[in-house]
Order: structure tokens, then C-alpha cells, then sequence
């Protein structure tokens, strides 16, 4: 290690570990040391070993003091940047010649998975689930991906968020975000409803207008005619049967009815997945040789729905109808190979399935969807 000082002479004390100082003229050429006594008598002065060494020690620990300085500037000012610049809470993607957008409308932390999910299973299992996929035993949370797809012309918003009932807990962050990604919400063409839990309706209506001014409106038949029934009304779910009144069926008249197999909008077909909800609905993305799925809500969290899939989810209307939904779904996924978005994945919410023995695991994207093939 070498440590230069310079003096108010303009003469450099060069130091090494473990030898003598040199004593260096400014510029560079060495000194030797008749002319440094010949300049201590005229007067100059010079530096003896043991100066030189305490000088150097200083320096050494000015040098210290210097970096952990440095270090926290620099920490604060990528502290600063980070709140200036946040993360963005969207991604985009592109599926042959559609543009696909994820939009994190907000996170829910909380207690579980189980029994949530799992709730036919012991704690212990799920526990257990949980702890081999490295993941909290006891807490999870919740995320809610709504998703723009443009093709054809048109922009296409699937499901709308929590909206203002979950402004208060940080969700309901859709218009914000959409925006940031430059989306405003006159701009979206269509807007279509997997199905009609809060979550997903939540953001159809601001201030008791169509958050979505300019939009057309397109929903499963099954699903519409179940949450506006007497049933629904009148049963253990009439609070979101009146969410549904509130944020759905203003809308009727703009909305187009759904069944299995109709096209949405160029390259995007309706499949039904009955079970979460009455009438929930898949759909795929086709543009060129290109293909994306949709699932909603057909997995709802990436380890317990998918490694399990038939462990009973709380959210789940029919577990059995959902079960084989899922599985039906996924089956398909995992055979074509073809990337996903769930609702509830983890943020950004995209990946792959395999196929593994009664179960699937999760593959999150990485750079497939960056190179041609």
C-alpha cells in the first residue's frame, strides 16, 4: 500500500509497508537524501520517519472517516432517489403484435395461508407447504393484477381492482398506476369482467359515476344472471350481490353477454372456469403464433393452488367445480407451454407451469418472452 502526502513544500513523503520513506519532488522524480538535507539547511522543512508514519496514520484514518462518510451521502441519496423514483407497479410485455400491460392495483398482507387455503388440510400441513417453498408459515399476502391488452386497435382492460373501498389500505391503485404506465381511463375501449367479486368490480364505478367513461363493458351471462338473482340477493353473499347492484348493473346496457368460445376482441376467446364464482371465465390471448393465457382467478396463490390443487379454497363458491376448473386450466397451460398472468400470482404476476405429478409448479417469467423465436 502506498500513501502519498503532500507538503506545504510541494515535496511528496512516499511510505510503503514494511519500508522507508522516500521523499518525492512534486512531479514525480525522486529526491535523494543530500538533497533533501541540503533543503532541511536552507531552511525547508522535512519530515523524519517517525512524522512520516504519524502523518500517515492520520491520513489513514481521515481516509476512514472520509468513506464512511461517503457511504452514508451515497446511501442517502439512493434513498432519495428510490422515493422519487419508485419502482414502477406495472410491467409490459409484448405476445406476437399485442401489447400486454400488469398492473399492480395494491397488496393485502395478512394472517395465513391457512385456512384460506388449505382448509380441508391440518395447520401443520400447510405449514409444512409453505416452509419447502420457502415461504413465511404463517403470513402471506394477497396481490391483485388487473391486466390492459391492446390489439386490434382496441384497448382492452381486464377487471378493474379493488377501486375506493380499498383506498384506505393501499389497494385500489389501478387509475394511478395505468396512468404511469400511460393509460388514462378514457382510453380504455372495453373493459371485460372475469367475474364479479369485489376485488375485480370494485373499480368500475368513482364517485358514483363509470370510472371508465368511455368503455364498453363485456361479462359472463352465467355470472351476471347468478349475482343478480334472488338468491344471491338473499343468501349468504347478498353483500357482494349488492356490490354487483351498485357497480354492475348500471352498466347493463353497455355490456356484452358471454359464453364459451365468443371473441372479446380480435385474438381474444372467452373460456368458461366455473367454480371460484358461478360464472367466472378464462380467456386467451392469440396474436400470430403467440399465446397468453388469462386465468382470473383459477389459482389463487402460486404454491398452495397450484402445488395442491385440490386443497379447498376459502374463496371458492363450489370447491369441486373450481377444482376441476383448475386443473382443466392448468392442464392446457402446462401442455401448449404457453406464458400466464393470475390474478393473485406474485407480482408481475406472469410465468409458466409445469406439470408435476398431481400438482404444478410455478415458473416465473424471465427472459423468454425477450428473445425472437
Amino acid at each position: 500500500m502506498k500513501l502519498c502526502i503532500q507538503t506545504q513544500l510541494g515535496v511528496f513523503h512516499s511510505c510503503r509497508k514494511g519500508g522507508g520513506c522516500q521523499i518525492m519532488a512534486k512531479g514525480g522524480s525522486r529526491i535523494d537524501g543530500s538533497a533533501a538535507v541540503r533543503g532541511s539547511q536552507e531552511g525547508k522543512s522535512s519530515l523524519d520517519r517517525r512524522g512520516a508514519m504519524k502523518l500517515a496514520a492520520g491520513l489513514g484514518a481521515a481516509v476512514a472517516g472520509m468513506s464512511a462518510t461517503s457511504s452514508a451521502i451515497a446511501q442517502e441519496k439512493a434513498k432519495e432517489a428510490m422515493e422519487r423514483e419508485p419502482e414502477p407497479k406495472w410491467r409490459r410485455y409484448r405476445i406476437g403484435d399485442a401489447v400486454v400491460t400488469v398492473v399492480l392495483d395494491g397488496l393485502r398482507p395478512g394472517d395465513g395461508p391457512y385456512p384460506t387455503f388449505g382448509a380441508d388440510q391440518d395447520e401443520a400441513s400447510v405449514a409444512a407447504l409453505m416452509r419447502e417453498n420457502f415461504l413465511p408459515e404463517k403470513r402471506f399476502v394477497n396481490g391483485f393484477l388487473p391486466v390492459i391488452v391492446e390489439t386490434g386497435g382496441q384497448i382492452v382492460l381486464f377487471d378493474t381492482g379493488m377501486g375506493a373501498m380499498g383506498r384506505q389500505n393501499g389497494m385500489g391503485q389501478l387509475r394511478e398506476r395505468m396512468s404511469q404506465a400511460g393509460y388514462e381511463t378514457d382510453d380504455v375501449d372495453l373493459v371485460v369482467l372475469t367475474h364479479f367479486h369485489g376485488d375485480h368490480i370494485g373499480g368500475l364505478m368513482e364517485d358514483g359515476k363509470p370510472a371508465f367513461g368511455k368503455a364498453r363493458y363485456a361479462a359472463g351471462q352465467v355470472e351476471y344472471d347468478w349475482w343478480t338473482s334472488d338468491e344471491a340477493k338473499n343468501g349468504e353473499r347478498k353483500d357482494g350481490a349488492a356490490l354487483v347492484g351498485k357497480n354492475v348493473v348500471p352498466l347493463k346496457d353497455r355490456m356484452t353477454f358471454l359464453k364459451e368460445g365468443d371473441e372479446v376482441a380480435p385474438g381474444i376467446t372467452a373460456q368458461e372456469a366455473f367454480g371460484h364464482s358461478p360464472g367466472h371465465m378464462v380467456f386467451e390471448v392469440k396474436s400470430g403464433d403467440k399465446v397468453l393465457w388469462l386465468t382470473a382467478d383459477s389459482a389463487n396463490h402460486y404454491v398452495a393452488s397450484l402445488q395442491k390443487p385440490g386443497w379447498k379454497v376459502r374463496f371458492d363458491q363450489d370447491s369441486a367445480k373450481a377444482e376441476a376448473s383448475r386443473r382443466r386450466v392448468f392442464d392446457r397451460v402446462a401442455q401448449a407451454r404457453a406464458p400466464f398472468i393470475g390474478y393473485h400470482m406474485p407480482f408481475p404476476g406472469i410465468g409458466f407451469v409445469e406439470k408435476t405429478g398431481d400438482g404444478y409448479r410455478f415458473v416465473p417469467l424471465t427472459y423468454q418472452l425477450d428473445i425472437e423465436t
